[in-house]
């Protein structure tokens, strides 16, 4: 009698939460309604089996309980209530299956007239790039990453050559035209989100997944990764800024083209420009992503102050942060760990010149005193 009572409680305990501190989804801004009439059936039906199987058992204690003399009929099989099991959790099952696969068809069936969006996923950053005027995505090939091209697009590839690359963690999309968004991982599994838009999607390496949808409100709304990619993962976070279209169309042609990506400007190394290479090379590698350069707290330790600063190691010793520290941590960061910091920086393979760029860069948010 004590678990009917409790499954009753808990059963009026649920239903009367609910309706006194309902959980709320974020505004939605996008074309993807369904999505949020989805969930509500799925809530619905789940909310229903919920009370009712609960109930169910709670009246089959009392009703069933043990009693003096009393003994229970050995019953192996009543078809007849197979025969509504079968059909009522049938009806439920089909109930919370076929919206989501309808929804989910029209999800990965973008229109002919969609802007084209690739999102490049990794750790920990995201990476975006747009169509040139003749509309049409450069081939891309993970033998042709490097430094100066860390989206591996084709340099061979006429239709690649006017590609628009964004450079940093923020993108823009015009308001009330649809998006095809294309999606490639260079590492780990990553999954896009914006929770606003109802749109995420798993991104697999060496597969290109997508989705589409609409945006509907203007304004600046936060990306995620919403699948666990390593220790830098809370930090793999962006923006999508929503423009009216001529905001959006003024800002795309601010943006570099891949044949202005592939022609750096030459520069003698110490260098205010050969410094600038090295920022680049850093937000292309991914290393802004765990390293501050405003002296906030980040997965490594912050570039502000850094260069001339003597650093206490994981091992008890100390060390100078001068060029050749840099150097031979950048070549091989697992050989020695700054005490404080997870050793979990990976490997980064750089050229002599791209390793000058990015120790110069480094030493522009140094110790001015060095």
């Amino acid at each position: 009698m004590a678990i009917a009572v409790a499954l009753v409680l808990i059963v009026l305990g649920s239903v009367v939460f609910h309706w006194v501190t309902p959980w709320w989804i974020t505004p939605l801004a996008s074309n993807w309604q369904a999505m949020d009439d989805t969930l509500t059936i799925t809530v619905v039906i789940t909310g229903i089996f919920f009370v009712v199987i609960n109930l169910f058992v709670a009246y089959t204690l009392w009703r069933y309980r043990h009693r003096p003399g009393s003994r229970a009929a050995y019953e192996p099989e009543n078809h007849k209530l197979e025969r509504w099991l079968i059909g009522i959790t049938s009806v439920g099952i089909i109930a919370l299956l076929a919206p989501g696969l309808w929804v989910y068809a029209d999800y990965v069936r973008p229109p002919s007239d969609a802007l084209v969006l690739e999102v490049v996923g990794q750790q920990w950053q995201w990476r975006y790039r747009f169509p040139g005027a003749d509309g049409k995505l450069g081939g891309s090939d993970a033998r042709f990453v490097t430094g100066a091209n860390p989206l591996g697009i084709d340099p061979d590839d006429s239709a690649g050559q006017d590609d628009v690359l964004v450079e940093g963690n923020e993108v823009h999309l015009p308001l009330n035209r649809p998006v095809k968004v294309l999606l490639r991982s260079h590492d780990a599994l990553h999954d896009f989100f914006v929770p606003q838009f109802r749109a995420r999607m798993n991104i697999v390496p060496g597969m290109v997944s997508g989705f589409w949808f609409t945006p509907t409100k203007a304004g600046r709304f936060e990306a995620m990764c919403a699948q666990l990619c390593g220790v830098g993962h809370p930090d793999m976070r962006g923006y999508v800024v929503v423009d009216e279209a001529p905001v959006f169309s003024a800002w795309l042609q601010d943006q570099p083209r891949f044949v202005q990506t592939m022609a750096p400007p030459v520069a003698a190394a110490g260098s205010d420009a050969f410094a600038e290479r090295g920022r680049v090379l850093a937000q292309n590698k991914g290393c802004a992503v765990c390293h501050t350069v405003d002296g906030g707290p980040g997965v490594g330790p912050t570039w502000k102050g850094l260069f001339g600063k003597t650093e206490n190691l994981d091992d008890g010793t100390t060390a100078v942060v001068d060029e050749k520290f840099l150097r031979d941590f950048i070549r091989n960061p697992q050989a020695r760990s700054i005490k404080g910091f997870p050793p979990v920086m990976p490997r980064i393979e750089l050229s002599d010149e791209e390793l000058d760029a990015l120790v110069a860069h480094i030493k522009s948010h140094g110790n001015p005193q060095r």
